[in-house]
């Protein structure tokens, strides 16, 4: 009984769980990059350490090395790879650190002083970065492991007392070699921890997309490391700003992720522009009002001709009022993915009337409008943009066939409007973007975009 209660309690968290609208695959090919730009700040970094002052006695000598400093790193192999619960595994093995120091020997009343340069040789150094998924939803680097070794320590001692530094010289060395390896990892850990989450910090989580909509990037769990690749699965949902609670439920398949030649990958499911356009529904954003000199005039003289009979029957003060053309989306639009392509689904009411001044305005007719737009995805820096051609256009009456034959001849007049004056205001706004969650100073280039059966949208990129 414990058990099937056990299995019960595991199906309904599975059943619970809630899917992904985005997810991004960094490979490791991606490491290489990554890796050059880590070494430059570990570089950066190991110049910070900080060695407490040497002081001892031998004999009669008393000798005294402080400011001890990094000067450089140099690498003769290095390793960057992904590890399963590790996520993330850098190995440096056989470099060297150049090292400046000030040396201090007393000698009964001989004194001796200056700066030397030192080497710090076979070092190695082992740091695992563990991600994880903090309280808000943000990746963070939750744990920082290191080991270092310092193998060897060699410095050219000169002058007056080269002799004596030389028989010293064993003591010293060990000492900073010590001292060396202690401040090591100390060191890596800021880096990680404090550093390397701030760098973290600039991914997105949630932010305005502009005044009427935001953008949710929580990531879902943590992030999932393989011995090829990283995998992170963000929530990716659109929610009016008034409505800030407000989610759309996903019910679309999750994107899949199998690919692993370009560097990094994103997915994007039916849901994550299907929240988008839902939003944009609900915050009142799908309208658009066409009035007077606003309307095209080859198309205000067809609609006035077309119904012709309508207006002579009205009063010669409303006749020549300005005419009015509203379109307003009647639900929000919906998204399909397939090999094929992308297209977005819309049902909208068009309505024509004349709007005399100080009077109500006078319906003409109204009319039900059925497109179906392409969508063409791109990914430029850090947006995600959407181009949208129109592919199909129908309208027709709900109040009955024989209306609806009426409007045939309106369909090419209102399909050229829309294509002139709609699709190019849709699509400046489409191609601002919205933002990828990508930390600063990373961008996509070179962009391969593929739909699948399993309705998601894959992008393969480069990083720069």
């Amino acid at each position: 009984m414990a058990l099937f209660g056990a299995l019960f309690l595991a199906l309904l968290a599975g059943a619970q769980a809630e899917l992904p609208g985005c997810k991004i695959r960094i490979t490791s090919k991606a490491l290489e990059l990554v890796k050059q730009e880590g070494l430059r700040f570990l570089e950066q970094e190991l110049e910070t350490i900080t060695i407490p002052d040497l002081r001892g006695k031998e004999g009669y000598f008393y000798y005294n090395i402080s400011e001890v400093k990094v000067t450089e790193l140099q690498l003769t192999s290095s390793e960057l790879h992904f590890q399963p619960e590790q996520e993330l595994m850098l190995q440096i093995s056989n470099a060297s650190l150049g090292l400046r120091f000030r040396r201090q020997l007393l000698y009964w009343f001989f004194y001796d002083g200056g700066y030397i340069n030192a080497s710090a040789e076979g070092v190695s150094i082992r740091t695992a970065l563990q991600l994880s998924r903090d309280p808000t939803g943000r990746i963070k680097v939750s744990n920082v492991s290191c080991q270092a070794l310092v193998s060897r320590m060699h410095a050219a001692f000169g002058g007056t007392f080269k002799k004596v530094y030389e028989f010293l010289s064993t003591f010293i060395t060990s000492g900073m070699r010590f001292l060396l390896n202690q401040q090591i990892c100390p060191v890596l850990y800021h880096a990680g921890m404090v550093l390397l989450n701030s760098l973290l910090d600039t991914v997105p989580v949630r932010s305005n997309v502009d005044e009427l909509v935001g953008i949710d990037y929580s990531l879902l769990k943590d992030p999932a490391a393989s011995a090829s690749n990283l995998d992170m699965d963000f929530r990716g949902a659109f929610f009016p700003l008034a409505e800030g609670n407000w989610s759309l439920p996903n019910r679309a398949v999750e994107p899949q992720l199998r690919e692993e030649e370009r560097m990094v990958y994103v997915a994007f499911s039916e849901f994550f522009f299907d929240s988008a356009m839902e939003s944009y529904f609900r915050a009142g954003a799908l309208k658009l009002s066409l009035v007077g000199d606003k309307v095209p005039h080859d198309l205000d003289m067809l609609l006035r001709a077309t119904y012709f009979g309508s207006i002579v029957l009205l009063s010669p003060a409303v006749i020549d009022s300005p005419l009015k053309l509203e379109l307003r989306v009647l639900a929000p639009p919906r998204c399909t993915i397939k090999p094929s392509g992308t297209t977005v689904s819309v049902t909208a009411s068009v309505t024509i009337a004349l709007v005399p001044s100080d009077q109500p305005e006078v319906q003409l007719s109204s009319m039900i409008m059925d497109t179906r737009l392409s969508a063409k995805v791109a990914l430029r820096g850090k947006a995600l943009r959407v181009q949208l051609d129109l592919r199909r256009f129908r309208i027709y009456s709900n109040q009955s066939a024989l209306e609806s034959l009426a409007l045939i001849p309106l369909q090419t007049p209102l399909k050229t409007m829309l294509q002139i004056g709609v699709m190019p205001m849709l699509n400046e706004r489409m191609w601002r973007g919205v933002q990828i969650p990508l930390p600063e100073g990373i961008n996509f280039v070179r962009e391969v975009v593929t739909n699948h059966a399993t309705s998601a949208l894959c992008t393969g990129c480069a990083l720069t």
